[in-house]
């Protein structure tokens, strides 16, 4: 039976492959050829994910996952004959995630679904106590008087949501007219609920530490994604005692049973361990060196960092599967190339963008020899949509790249000519500021904002791995493709920005940030 069942799951395995056993394109260019059968018929991709995401797991900057997962791709980069080094770029605050058990005691039993947020103290030991609600606080007189009552309690600092049904299953099934008439009542109660703190005086922010002041033994909180069963995880404000989050769904129950007199009390057993204020924090970059021109640069790029809800595998666990399968084909295939390949892993980039920063301020030679930079950071779709970052005169060198590659790779894609230069939310913007042709590979959704992006449901078995498949042949292949040009793809030629119309001033190019180079500089 067994046997018969592995028979089966094999067999569904290879129905569910791509269907394209040969590409659906006329080449004569043998390297193009030999990238696509290197990874149709030896691809590396689930190998390096299971161990990635699941023995390895989340990578949050400056913890002992970051620190294993580096060490992890340094020596896969060795097995494949590329050098790959740790480039330290500062210092961030050392901490290890322990468990977290969550329980409500009272006034019955049930063991609730909740994490502690990243860099949150632990309990030292299991915790049993009451849970007290914020009221509605007339002005921060009144917010002053309430704050001695949470003395020895966990507190709620969330909006309660009066359901965790996504809004499309609503918008599906409910009447119109029940609908609109709901959706319109609980942005009034949000409203009014934000509104709490405005008059109390104080912020989302600073509320955390105000209370653990107070002396409560710890904050709960809930940041619903919008999705089944799913929470944002982010980092905590508290510095002695534990913040919390509860799934929508029993964060509710918690408030409801407080709000109705139940009287709930909560049993909290949270470990974690600060491992230093500051300690070392690297990004890891990967180097082919060029044989004709080793002072121009080609690089790809992806976060390696990721929150630790979940396992990262989303954001950007799958960009750097991408990029390190794109490098592995490639030294494969084209091991002498022209440029110097780099492939930059970067830590910090969930902090601020901190590690691709830094090492484009540390490194004004590759900036200046950029020939170009490919950078994926929004999940696990195939790449749909690749804009110019405002210069005006690489979309016909991009649509020469896309025309040599099979449809099988290119037919979702669309250039956004000439775009607008990036600020900010990825890596590519390290570059892009100072000039650089940096551009970002936009993936299909797949419900990345709702499901997986910094949530505790970014895990292994949310990957389309055909999907990233196709993005580690396409990027293989651009970086290939890239090396054969001549010329310096053209950076000077840019767009024109609009007037900004909030200050009458035309638009500039985005300016670089100074990167944090330590936790202590940092207000996150």
């Amino acid at each position: 039976m067994k046997r018969t069942v592995l028979a089966a799951l094999a067999a569904a395995a290879v129905l569910s492959a791509p269907a394209a056993a040969q590409p659906q394109w006329t080449t004569t260019d043998p390297v193009l050829r030999a990238i696509w059968e290197e990874e149709m018929q030896r691809s590396q991709l689930q190998t390096l994910g299971q161990a990635l995401m699941d023995s390895i797991g989340p990578r949050l900057t400056a913890s002992p996952g970051m620190e294993a997962a580096q060490r992890w791709a340094i020596a896969q980069y060795a097995q494949w004959g590329i050098t790959a080094r740790t480039e330290r770029y500062g210092t961030w605050r050392g901490w290890r995630r322990g468990i977290t058990h969550i329980d409500l005691m009272t006034p019955r039993v049930r063991s609730l679904e909740g994490q502690m947020l990243s860099w949150s103290p632990g309990t030292r030991g299991p915790v049993t106590a009451g849970v007290v609600t914020l009221p509605d606080f007339a002005d921060s007189t009144a917010f002053a008087a309430w704050l001695p009552t949470v003395r020895g309690k966990f507190v709620m600092t969330s909006f309660a949501q009066p359901t965790c049904r996504p809004d499309d299953n609503w918008a599906r099934w409910a009447v119109a007219a029940d609908w609109e008439r709901y959706r319109a009542a609980r942005t009034a109660e949000m409203t009014a609920f934000n509104q709490r703190l405005a008059r109390a005086g104080t912020n989302g922010r600073d509320l955390p530490t105000k209370l653990e002041q107070a002396g409560a033994v710890g904050v709960v909180t809930s940041l619903w994604s919008q999705g089944w069963g799913v929470d944002k995880i982010f980092n905590a404000r508290t510095r002695q005692v534990p913040t919390v989050d509860l799934s929508c769904e029993d964060y509710g129950l918690v408030w409801r049973l407080s709000m109705n007199g139940d009287a709930p009390t909560l049993r909290m057993e949270a470990e974690a361990e600060f491992t230093g204020e500051e300690v070392p924090v690297s990004n890891v970059v990967a180097e082919v060196r060029g044989r004709r021109k080793p002072n121009e640069y080609i690089m790809l790029s992806a976060h390696f960092d990721s929150w630790d809800g979940g396992s990262g595998a989303t954001d950007n666990g799958t960009g750097t599967l991408v990029m390190m399968e794109a490098m592995r084909i490639l030294q494969k295939v084209y091991p002498r190339p022209n440029r110097t390949i780099l492939s930059g892993h970067w830590s910090g980039e969930e902090l601020g963008l901190v590690g691709s920063r830094a090492f484009a301020e540390d490194h004004p030679d590759v900036v200046r020899g950029l020939h170009v930079l490919f950078n994926q950071d929004n999940g696990t779709g195939r790449v749909r949509n690749i804009p110019m970052q405002g210069f005006t005169q690489t979309a016909p060198v991009w649509r020469r790249w896309l025309a040599a590659m099979p449809a099988f790779v290119t037919d979702s894609v669309q250039i956004d000519d000439p775009g607008a230069p990036g600020g900010g939310g990825s890596d590519h913007a390290s570059f892009v500021c100072h000039g650089a042709p940096a551009f970002m590979l936009g993936s299909l959704s797949w419900d990345y904002g709702s499901y997986t992006w910094h949530t505790n449901r970014d895990t292994y078995d949310k990957i389309s791995w055909d999907d990233v498949q196709r993005n580690a042949m396409m990027v293989a292949m651009l970086v290939y493709l890239a090396d054969q040009e001549q010329a310096p793809l053209p950076r000077t030629q840019r767009t024109d920005f609009p007037v900004n119309q909030q200050t009458g001033q035309p638009g500039s190019w985005p300016a670089c940030t100074a990167p944090f180079r330590s936790a202590a500089q940092s207000t996150r």
